[in-house]
């Protein structure tokens, strides 16, 4: 029977600018759909899953794009609630070399960040759940938005269902303070924390040491520090943490990290060229979570996630498009790039 997995969150209209060009330059945009949640469901129902994303779409023909969007890519769309003004949208401009990647947001009162809890019966939508995903993101939109995300949590716990989140800091839409009141209270329905050195910190008020991710510098060391932190305080099943040495806009090294209160274990790193970087932190997620269901080997979870978000950083847009074979593969060994005839 294939695994059911719930993601709740916003999915947006993403208008990026074309071959490089800067925002000033652009006179047209291309156009997906894509958001942190939706994309770990997109992922997963990829890998075979029955992965059903809830948000609230307004009831038009620019929300009726976006559901569409879902189901093309095998999303199952049957808790999505219709109504509200607005999609939200965000503006991308790639970077390249030592030009950085820039978002512009245009996302308030959006449908889902005005949606009320009559919007959705989660103790249906959890019924017979293995997995429920959030992240930090969703919570930071709006006061709404935080209830809505406490209330699902509720359910999923009452149903039995195993919680993880992205802790996903996003500075544009709240302050540290905001973040660490709001997010410390939901951690006691988690089981599954991720989150980089930023989210560690401003999230949660953990800083790892020794780390400079502005001129690529890692140390695991410090990492290893605060996970023995956050088990102790929130007793997580299992803390992870990607590990982004940023070289440049176009060149990371990508590696991951794993504790379970006994065993620290760090993945392989991949040297990736990126085409396009938004998505790699939810496409590891949605690795993570499928090689958690499938195997009791959080060590092969680890593996799955870093080689599957990897392979995402070379493909254009917000989805992972790399199939579980495709992923195997890489971990395998198998990085030549070499024309498969």
């Amino acid at each position: 029977m294939s695994k059911k997995v719930v993601a709740f969150g916003e999915i947006m209209m993403r208008l990026s600018t074309t071959n490089f060009h800067r925002f000033v330059q652009s006179s047209s945009f291309d156009v997906v759909f894509g958001g942190g949640e939706a994309n770990v469901a997109v992922s997963l129902a990829n890998y075979g899953y029955d992965a059903f994303f809830v948000t609230k779409l307004p009831d038009h023909e620019i929300g009726q794009s976006a559901l569409n969007h879902l189901r093309r890519f095998g999303v199952h769309t049957d808790y999505i609630s219709r109504g509200g003004d607005r999609l939200g949208i965000y503006f991308l401009e790639k970077g390249a070399s030592m030009r950085p990647s820039k978002v512009i947001y245009d996302r308030a009162n959006s449908a889902i960040a005005n949606a009320d809890i009559d919007d959705f019966n989660f103790d249906t939508i959890f019924k017979d759940v293995d997995w429920f995903h959030f992240s930090g993101i969703t919570p930071a939109i709006s006061k709404k938005a935080a209830l809505l995300t406490e209330a699902a949590l509720i359910a999923a716990k009452n149903n039995g269902v195993t919680v993880s989140v992205d802790l996903n800091y996003r500075k544009k839409l709240w302050t540290p303070e905001e973040a660490q009141k709001c997010m410390t209270h939901l951690m006691q329905y988690v089981d599954i924390c991720i989150g980089n050195e930023e989210d560690a910190e401003k999230v949660l008020g953990f800083k790892p040491g020794n780390t400079d991710i502005l001129k690529g510098k890692l140390e695991v060391q410090g990492y290893k520090d605060i996970f023995k932190q956050m088990k102790q305080k929130f007793n997580f099943k299992y803390i992870v943490t990607t590990l982004r040495e940023s070289f440049s806009a176009s060149d990371n090294g990508w590696s991951a990290l794993i504790y379970d209160g006994n065993e620290f274990y760090q993945s392989k790193k991949y040297n990736i060229r990126i085409v396009d970087r938004v998505g790699g932190g939810d496409s590891f997620v949605g690795g993570l979570i499928y090689g958690l269901l499938e195997s009791n080997d959080f060590k092969y979870a680890l593996e799955f996630a870093v080689g599957a978000s990897a392979l995402k950083h070379t493909i254009p847009g917000d989805f992972n498009m790399a199939s579980v074979q495709e992923v195997e593969s890489l971990i395998e060994g198998d990085a030549s790039g070499r024309v498969q005839r």
